[in-house]
């Protein structure tokens, strides 16, 4: 009952002549996008309120009877004051927006206004089309998936929130799209941005931004993240960063809904596990303690992180200088093409396609017939008789030990009589004796690069993954493990 004589009066007043507020969104500044609702609203409006810049986008469309109330930026509550007022005289106003209403409009400032004037002024919204639509429209199709929009302003919004919110979007995989991405005071903000991106994303993520979409000015440029030069972008600029799966194509950039199940066209095809791998190492990465070292370290550190689950490797795994960039290079050149391991649970964890992508060998000598008859003979351990055979067939291969301290020990002794000459030494036997003092004793050959697991822990999966971080080096830069996954 009650919401019925409310009903009636609403009508009651109408019929009397009150007021209406329209707020409308006028799309990004082309009368091509403006929608045929938004059209008719302006033509027929008593008043029309907006931000001065804005009329120029529609004075053609503008009754000639009707009153003009333009202002300049930051006097949107004025504006809004304005609105109502009129509307208090029994006019019909019309608030335009540039986009839509909604979106960074001024459709919340009026229903707030609304409830703190205790108005019964009806308001209508219509929708236009947003800046990030029309931009997205003419970059290609780069929303195609769960998206968000992010201010930078922080006129009204604290930095700490806007930037939990920036972190939140690049963690969560969203296509995100930026306004107010600069102005003549905010210069840093998206520098800071891009920083916070690029810990989360791929540097060859597609970046699209449109400088005054839809306007005679308008400019678009596709770029990466790695390569995004904020000082193009201005606070007419719309920015769009792709997700994971946005890719280039014919110059543009396409976010795919998933039709055609995995992306092979202009990027590499991801497969599920080196996607894991991928989020794996990004999360190991913002968990160091110590993220300030050189790039080739950092790889080995975080192959063997992800291998253990094990911080600690930050404390005892101990890397020559240039060691895993130097033996990258001299596998992939052809200068080395064997690699030797103690056991061969070592030689099954290195990378098969790996392996053949450059050409190489990997040989372990423990199951050889010549092995068993020389530990028998000698009376040593089968590794380390295994070691003394490989450094007769290839003095300079790449040695890798994951099991045995005794083969280990044995190429320290084979070096120091001039019979060995490794290209490099993976020194990761584990357990509890002889296991420090073989890793003590490999310390010494200062020529020869060496990644060095200090102390009881190592392991054949270890010295496996070690091999593997230097196998694929060349994806170091861009934080992209797991190619021969």
């Amino acid at each position: 009952m009650i919401n019925h004589i409310k009903y009636q009066n609403q009508q009651l007043k109408a019929k009397m002549g009150t007021g209406k507020i329209i707020v409308a969104g006028i799309g990004p500044g082309s009368e091509s996008d403006i929608t045929p609702a938004v059209l008719s609203a302006i033509r027929q409006s008593d008043v029309i309120v907006g931000y001065k810049y804005y009329f120029r986008f529609i004075e053609k469309i503008i009754h000639p009877g009707a009153i003009c109330i333009d202002s300049g930026m930051k006097r949107e509550k004025t504006r809004a004051e304005e609105a109502y007022n009129y509307a208090a005289e029994s006019k019909v106003v019309t608030v335009i927006s540039s986009g839509d209403a909604g979106i960074y409009g001024m459709a919340p400032l009026i229903y707030e206004m609304q409830r703190e004037k205790g108005s019964n002024i009806p308001i209508e919204i219509l929708p236009g089309i947003s800046a990030f639509q029309k931009a997205a429209s003419l970059l290609g199709a780069p929303v195609g998936h769960d998206f968000c929009v992010i201010s930078l302003s922080d006129l009204m919004t604290p930095w700490e929130l806007i930037e939990k919110r920036i972190k939140a979007a690049a963690m969560a995989d969203f296509i995100t799209a930026i306004y107010n991405p600069k102005s003549e005071g905010r210069y840093w903000q998206l520098y800071r941005l891009i920083e916070l991106f690029l810990q989360e994303r791929d540097p060859q993520t597609p970046v699209g931004f449109v400088r005054q979409a839809g306007r005679e000015e308008q400019e678009v440029t596709i770029t990466t993240l790695a390569d995004f030069d904020p000082e193009q972008v201005d606070m007419f600029t719309v920015i769009l960063i792709g997700n994971s799966q946005t890719y280039r194509f014919d110059n543009k950039m396409i976010t795919p809904r998933g039709y055609y199940g995995e992306i092979k066209m202009g990027k590499a095809e991801t497969g599920i596990g080196q996607d894991i791998m991928i989020r794996s190492f990004r999360t190991i990465e913002k968990e160091l303690k110590n993220k300030d070292i050189p790039l080739d370290k950092k790889w080995a550190l975080l192959h063997a992180i992800h291998t253990t689950a094990d911080f600690d490797m930050e404390n005892i795994l101990r890397i020559d200088d240039n060691a895993v960039a130097s033996l990258y290079d001299r596998l992939n050149s052809g200068t080395v093409r064997t690699i030797i391991t103690d056991v061969t649970m070592a030689a099954s964890g290195i990378r098969k396609g790996a392996l053949q992508r450059m050409g190489l060998e990997v040989k372990c000598y423990l199951q050889d017939e010549k092995t068993v008859a020389l530990a028998t003979e000698k009376g040593i351990t089968r590794t380390q008789a295994g070691i003394r055979i490989a450094v007769g067939e290839h003095p300079d291969a790449l040695f890798v030990f994951g099991n045995a301290p005794t083969a280990l020990m044995e190429l320290c002794d084979l070096i120091r009589k001039g019979k060995a000459t490794p290209a490099g030494i993976i020194a990761a036997p584990v357990g509890f004796v002889h296991v420090q003092e073989s890793k003590h004793m490999v310390k010494p050959f200062t020529s020869i690069p060496k990644l060095i697991v200090e102390g009881r822990k190592g392991g054949s999966n270890l010295a496996a993954t070690l091999v593997n971080s230097i196998l694929c080096y060349n994806d170091a830069i861009n934080l992209k493990p797991g190619r021969d996954v």
